[in-house]
């Protein structure tokens, strides 16, 4: 099965392969067909990018300290028992006439022992109703937060793996028509002189190629654009530049160092 042809297989096993949940054969087969086709290297930074931000908005939860107490009470009381059943066994053959003192002694330390256990228990039953109503409220407040970022996430329609001339992603392009920019991720360790610049450009189907922005030094980077920029562009290609790029007009003037499709997704 061509992953290409069916977005939908393809998205899931994105989000899987990202996850971490995808494994054995299948994982190493998605890898081998991410290196030989963009999208699906685009898919797999794509989720790769949305768990991140999912781990961003979650916070750590701690046990509560009764929890670690219902714990500790339980091992005592577990060997309380096992040191009177051992102090039974040692009395009883040898001192007959002391027996049953011992026994009632033993017996009414295991009944102080019982209450003591279900008094703590209660305290812990009704301590550790509280933590979980606790954590119940701080994972209502997440998933709220969750929601939050979900709605504020971008919608990619428009995505590129731009890859050098050894065929290895260097950048992740994605355009976003609900606040209108392109977003830049580096996913190589590239980096230009202080006294040179990233430049992105439209590669049409016909005519010479059109300035799209320059790339500032940051790892994440947004360009204003419109939908009109990108549609019915095939590619894209990044040169490199005198620092603060050149004008469109004149198209690339250094190297083209990264180049790669520009998929419309539709999912």
């Amino acid at each position: 099965m061509n992953l290409t042809r069916n977005p939908e297989l393809l998205d899931q096993l994105a989000a899987s392969y990202s996850l971490g949940t995808l494994r054995g054969g299948a994982r190493r087969r998605f890898e081998q067909l991410a290196r030989e086709y963009p999208q699906i290297r685009a898919a797999a930074l794509l989720w790769q990018g949305r768990w991140s931000a999912f781990s961003e908005v979650q916070t750590p939860v701690q046990p509560d300290a009764v929890v670690w107490t219902r714990i500790a009470n339980r091992v005592e009381a577990e060997n309380t028992q096992a040191r009177l059943a051992q102090q039974r066994e040692a009395v009883a053959p040898k001192q007959p006439g002391r027996a049953l003192a011992w026994w009632r002694g033993l017996a009414l330390a295991g009944g102080f022992a019982a209450v003591a256990a279900v008094s703590v228990g209660l305290w812990s039953h009704q301590g550790l109703k509280d933590t979980t109503q606790q954590q119940l409220s701080a994972l209502q407040g997440q998933l709220q937060m969750a929601q939050a970022a979900l709605q504020a996430a971008p919608q990619i329609q428009y995505v590129a793996v731009l890859a050098d001339g050894k065929a290895d992603a260097s950048m992740l392009v994605t355009f976003d028509p609900r606040h209108q920019q392109l977003v830049l991720q580096r996913v190589s360790g590239f980096r230009e002189a202080d006294n040179k610049s990233l430049q992105l450009w439209a590669l049409p189907p016909e005519g010479a190629p059109r300035s799209l922005g320059v790339m500032g030094e940051g790892k994440l980077e947004q360009l204003a654009a419109q939908e009109t920029d990108v549609k019915a562009i095939p590619a894209l290609a990044i040169s490199l530049e005198p620092k603060g790029g050149v004008p469109s007009s004149m198209g690339p003037t250094g190297p083209v160092l990264f180049k790669g499709a520009l998929i419309r997704r539709d999912l």
